[in-house]
């Protein structure tokens, strides 16, 4: 058995308290199995817990001090946890963005938007406020900084592989004006290119295909089990139970085979941005 790696508490805010958790628990001689005895949480999610690739939700620090006699020591930290890591990151998003960091592959749905890892600055600031008309310019602010920094993981020494499908009324809808529209899309193709991902187009001519639903993220690891995140209006969801996960993973690969191939795809891109750059010298002649 290789030897344990143990967890660095300088990384980051979740990396320090999953050290302390582990310190904690085998203190108190338990192994993670007894000490996710009792809660909703299964063993592997301590374990990620304790690796600092997840953070503690409310509900299992309090099981934590309970168990650990701990003095209420999660449960105060929790939140201020949360805080330290989700600035600008929407509360039912946060688990899904800590994932995101550590995943060995990425593949996205997206039905209704261009996913998040390929948004330029307008085209985030356009969908925050759309969806937050009352938010303060500085919330807005802060939400398209977190969100545009996520892309940053592509420059990483061990990046993800990362696959979107699109509905094509994606890249139709004008959710900007037609110079902006174009700089999304070829914004879209230059990341594909240099990131060397892959984006499949599902043509609007598919009156039917095997993923009829809202945006869904399909996760995997080197050391975890895979997870599927959907996504609602105000809402999520992380799934991690084998037999689900596997239904959506061969859910999206019957999608996949329903879209455009990629290259195709990406002409598709290419020459709507080319739409929108013709239409926008037309709106500028006298």
């Amino acid at each position: 058995m290789p030897p344990r790696k143990d967890t660095d508490a300088s990384v980051s805010v979740p990396c320090f308290y999953g050290a302390e958790l582990r310190y904690k628990r085998e203190q108190a001689g338990l192994t993670l199995e007894q000490l996710a005895d009792g809660s909703f949480r299964g063993i592997s999610f301590l374990s990620q817990i304790e690796r600092g690739e997840r953070g503690m939700p409310m509900d299992l620090a309090r099981h934590v001090d309970g168990r650990l006699g701990t003095d209420g020591f999660f449960q105060r930290r929790c939140e201020d946890a949360a805080k330290a890591r989700r600035v600008g990151i929407a509360e039912y998003f946060a688990d899904a963005a800590d994932q995101e960091k550590l995943a060995r592959s990425i593949e996205d749905w997206a039905p209704m938007f261009v996913p998040g890892l390929l948004q330029t600055k307008a085209y985030a600031k356009a969908i925050t406020r759309s969806a937050m008309p009352r938010a303060t310019d500085a919330t807005v602010e802060a939400i398209v900084k977190a969100r545009l920094n996520r892309a940053k993981l592509f420059a990483g020494a061990s990046p993800p592989k990362f696959w979107a499908v699109l509905d094509e009324s994606v890249i139709r809808r004008r959710v900007l004006p037609p110079v902006a529209m174009a700089e999304l899309l070829e914004h879209i193709v230059e990341v594909v290119r240099t990131t060397r991902s892959i984006v499949q187009i599902v043509p609007e001519t598919s009156a039917t295909h095997p993923f009829m639903m809202g945006m869904t993220r399909i996760m995997t690891f080197l050391d975890a089990p895979p997870l599927v995140y959907t996504e609602g209006l105000h809402s999520s969801q992380v799934i991690d139970y084998p037999a689900l996960v596997m239904d959506y993973r061969e859910s999206y690969d019957l999608l996949r085979a329903a879209a455009l191939p990629p290259e195709a795809s990406l002409a598709m891109i290419e020459a709507a941005a080319e739409e929108r750059r013709n239409e926008a010298q037309q709106q500028r002649r006298p």
